[in-house]
């Protein structure tokens, strides 16, 4: 059992208001998360953009599919802003967004950014952000191949066997 997803689910954190979280069927925006993670106080902002790629170890790939069990999720994202605070104390925001769907080749699944006012430490926390939310946050993708067949994999299994998913 992930003793991580089980403390985030049960834990009553809230986000803060300067924060950003969402679960989405419409495209990611770049400039719309950047945004989000600006503030005047910021010395650097560090976005991390996932996105479709056009294989799987050498095995053609033409779309992939997402979906997840989004209340979940959203707790799992507060809770992973409220680590990065504890940890990176100085950081004034964390932005995390994630598309569900049927995405193609060369589109963003994923946006995370940190605002702080030093780079280090954003540089750290998105770290920290990205490889959290693919470990614990209960969203799963489809590989649709180029052969006509398709497979779901979990994103945290993907990490815990040390797959690069």
């Amino acid at each position: 059992m992930n003793l991580g997803l089980v403390a985030s689910v049960t834990s009553p954190v809230q986000p803060k208001a300067e924060d950003s979280f969402a679960i989405s069927f419409a495209p990611l925006s770049i400039e719309e998360v950047y945004g989000k993670a600006d503030d005047c106080k910021n010395g650097a902002v560090v976005l991390m953009s996932g996105m479709v790629r056009n294989q799987t170890d050498g095995k053609p790939v033409i779309a992939l599919e997402y979906q997840a069990y989004e209340a979940m999720a959203m707790r799992v994202f507060y809770q992973i802003a409220a680590d990065i605070r504890q940890k990176w104390s100085i950081v004034n925001r964390v932005v995390i967004y994630h598309r569900i769907g049927r995405l193609q080749v060369g589109e963003i699944s994923v946006l995370v950014a940190v605002g702080c006012p030093h780079r280090s430490e954003a540089f750290e926390a998105c770290r920290y952000a990205i490889d959290t939310l693919k470990h614990n946050a209960p969203i799963w993708k489809k590989e649709h191949w180029a052969d006509g067949s398709s497979s779901w994999v979990s994103i945290g299994a993907c990490e815990q066997s040390g797959e690069n998913c």
